[in-house]
């Protein structure tokens, strides 16, 4: 259908890096750029940030979560018209921080105009798919192309009427905007909130070993918001009076028997380490387990499922004494940082690290004291120079270190695990301090459980959580902080890069070779993969205009201006991508 709005004619045929396969991808040069139906949206790529989420999907393809069909939310006759929508083991495109502008509309969409310069929110909650809901990038066609189809019915949430297409000023520079993406991320960690009491209609599991007593349970609920089923394994009766006469109570005989994923909220009474082992599997997403020692000791390490706790948000919490309620009303509101903090980043000088650190050191929070971690000296050398001044600035205490050659000691109240190694939650347990928080931000496998001092755990006060993604609201703020001048995420850019260095930049990524993130701009095809300390070679205008060797607003501008001018070089269809040599797979 022919669009009501539009820029000027769109081009035939585009520039794309198309992931047909694990690890295969291929440089369209002349993918078919979709004319938009009457709901939809086509927009034009400014910038796109790589991330190691894109590396994931990269190996899996059809096999990660995001790339399933979607199961519910949309109707199956709508997907059928978006060309974009590529499930299963369809081709897609990778790239999910995006800087873009809105180049045609079709008649009938209404929450859109052309010309609005967007972020795009990657995740599409309400579309779940089997494994996790539909997303930019993944199921639907993202930003390593020229030129992108969305739907409204797609990047307009259903419940709440907000655009997943954030409109933007045209003040930052299109990486900034990018990048706001998985910034985002990052704010979302610390920002998201916690729940402290009992899930209101949820599904209570109560076990109650003997010689343990069920204490604290009304206490741990919220006024009038029980929770709405409850079971009970327990030798001795358990009184439920508390939660209603409308709450459904079943009684089991034992853990084992009960449904995995299936309960809300467990309150265990006891300190059985194989009751604990098994009650690791009934938490369903979203779900607190609740060990209350009543001056016991488990006595070994438990198996933790530290990859459910950043994928599926569950929590462990615990006590000491005997009352339920204690453990609820110790959980932090948030993954803040507070005053005082002693906190220690593993794997600081990676991508997201560096971000993570940054964002510390210009948190404004009184007494801070941060160590950052990393293997990589290199790496290492570039996060010193980046955050150095800034710490300075902000009177932070600012230590960074490689392990292997320097010694690391002391305790900590705030661990940021930022490589997805399960056994750095058990070290970040045992160098602990009193009501520490554990920030399991790094994506450690899903199925992934972890031998766990306990113990230690709850008489410390111990809390870990994990977040993975962002919402609207986590880029708004980000978006307001650098309208004030608050935050510069061009601080985290290593390198750039065209369409034909998109491949050789993930290559880097997956090898560990930048340090901070890789910005490809869609609109310059011949242009490959330069580090900002390469640019002077390639473009020397461009390194001049570097603010103190950082990437900016200017130095894009030239960017995009000097390489934009380049003859385009005399090659059709569709050919491997390549890394300024042989074509390979990622």
């Amino acid at each position: 259908m022919t669009p009501d709005q539009h820029d000027d004619a769109l081009p035939a045929t585009q520039n794309a890096v198309q992931l047909v396969g694990p690890g295969h991808l291929v440089l369209n040069r002349s993918k078919e750029v979709p004319q938009p139906g009457a709901r939809q949206i086509v927009v034009k790529v400014e910038a796109v940030g790589l991330c190691f989420s894109d590396l994931k999907l990269l190996n899996q393809f059809s096999a990660h979560p995001r790339k399933g069909k979607i199961v519910s939310g949309i109707a199956p006759e709508v997907l059928q018209q978006i060309p974009s929508y590529v499930p299963g083991e369809l081709p897609t495109v990778p790239g999910h921080e995006v800087s873009c502008r809105i180049v045609a509309v079709g008649s009938d969409a209404t929450r859109h105009r052309v010309g609005e310069r967007c972020l795009v929110q990657t995740d599409y909650r309400t579309l779940p798919t089997k494994g996790s809901n539909a997303a930019f990038g993944y199921n639907f066609e993202g930003g390593l192309q020229e030129y992108v189809l969305v739907d409204e019915r797609v990047v307009v949430d259903t419940a709440t009427s907000v655009r997943s297409l954030i409109a933007v000023s045209e003040e930052p520079s299109a990486s900034a905007v990018a990048l706001v993406e998985p910034w985002a991320c990052v704010e979302s960690s610390y920002s998201t909130t916690n729940r402290r009491t009992l899930a209101p209609g949820g599904r209570l599991l109560v076990v109650v070993d003997d010689g343990h007593a069920a204490m604290g349970l009304a206490e741990a609920a919220q006024p009038s918001k029980a929770p709405a089923f409850v079971t009970i394994v327990a030798a001795a009766e358990v009184d439920c009076a508390w939660a209603g006469p409308d709450v459904a109570v079943t009684r089991a005989s034992d853990v084992g028997d009960l449904p995995d994923a299936a309960f809300d909220d467990i309150v265990y009474f006891g300190a059985s380490k194989p009751t604990i082992d098994l009650l690791n599997d009934k938490l369903a997403v979203g779900a607190i387990i609740n060990v209350v020692l009543a001056g016991a000791t488990i006595g070994a390490p438990v198996s933790v499922g530290v990859g459910r706790v950043h994928y599926e948000a569950t929590r462990w919490i615990g006590t000491v004494g005997r009352s339920a309620t204690e453990s609820y009303a110790a959980i932090p509101d948030s993954g803040e940082l507070r005053a005082g903090d002693s906190v220690l980043a593993i794997g600081a000088a990676g991508p997201m690290g560096q971000m993570h650190i940054l964002r510390s050191l210009s948190a404004g929070v009184d007494g801070l004291t941060v160590v950052g971690t990393d293997l990589d000296d290199a790496r290492l050398r570039s996060l010193r120079a980046k955050a150095q001044p800034l710490a300075q600035a902000n009177g932070v205490s600012l230590r960074l270190l490689n392990p292997s050659t320097e010694q690391l000691a002391g305790t900590f109240s705030y661990h940021l695990i930022l490589v997805p190694m399960p056994s750095l939650v058990a070290d970040a347990v045992a160098s602990s301090e009193d009501r520490s928080l554990i920030n399991i931000f790094a994506g450690i496998a899903v199925a992934t459980r972890q031998d766990v001092d306990l113990d230690a755990y709850i008489a410390r006060h111990c809390y870990m959580f994990g977040t993975s993604g962002s919402v609207v609201r986590d880029m708004e703020v980000l978006l307001s902080r650098i309208a004030a001048g608050g935050l510069d995420t061009n601080l985290s850019v290593d390198a750039i890069s065209g369409m034909a260095g998109a491949a050789a930049g993930l290559a880097a990524l997956q090898d560990g070779i930048m340090a901070g993130k890789i910005v490809v701009y869609p609109a310059l095809h011949e242009v490959g993969l330069l580090s900002l300390a390469e640019l002077g070679g390639d473009f020397p205008s461009v390194a001049s205009k570097l603010d103190d060797g950082h990437w900016c607003l200017e130095a894009e501008r030239e960017l995009l201006k000097v390489a934009g001018s380049q003859p385009p070089a005399l090659v059709d269809g569709q050919h491997e991508c390549t890394s300024n040599g042989p074509a390979r797979r990622l």
